[in-house]
């Protein structure tokens, strides 16, 4: 059985969590109110459904300035899988 909960914890205020014998996952976040409304669609999050709107519109247009290359395919193959190339041209891989 898969479910989902969520919980407020508060620094003040003791919690207990009783799951059984069930194997249980847990996500901790923190963060301070912005004091601000906002407004989520799929990945955007603005203010204002205005903005939501006018980002989706920028979005569809212009693909976030644009994919500069010829075709959709990564810019670098799965081989190797993971390397940092720095802006001096130096490129850097994990050990092993």
């Amino acid at each position: 059985m898969s479910s989902h909960a969520a919980i407020e914890l508060r620094a003040d205020a003791a919690v207990d969590i009783i799951n059984g014998d069930e194997v249980s996952e847990f996500l901790l976040l923190q963060g301070k109110p912005i004091g601000e409304p906002v407004v989520q669609y799929g990945p955007f999050v603005m203010n204002t459904q205005a903005e939501i709107a006018q980002t989706i519109e920028h979005y569809q247009r212009t693909q976030f300035g644009g994919w500069p290359w010829p075709d959709d395919a990564p810019v670098h193959g799965r081989d190797p899988a993971r390397f940092a190339r720095h802006p001096d041209g130096r490129e850097e891989r994990p050990a092993g």
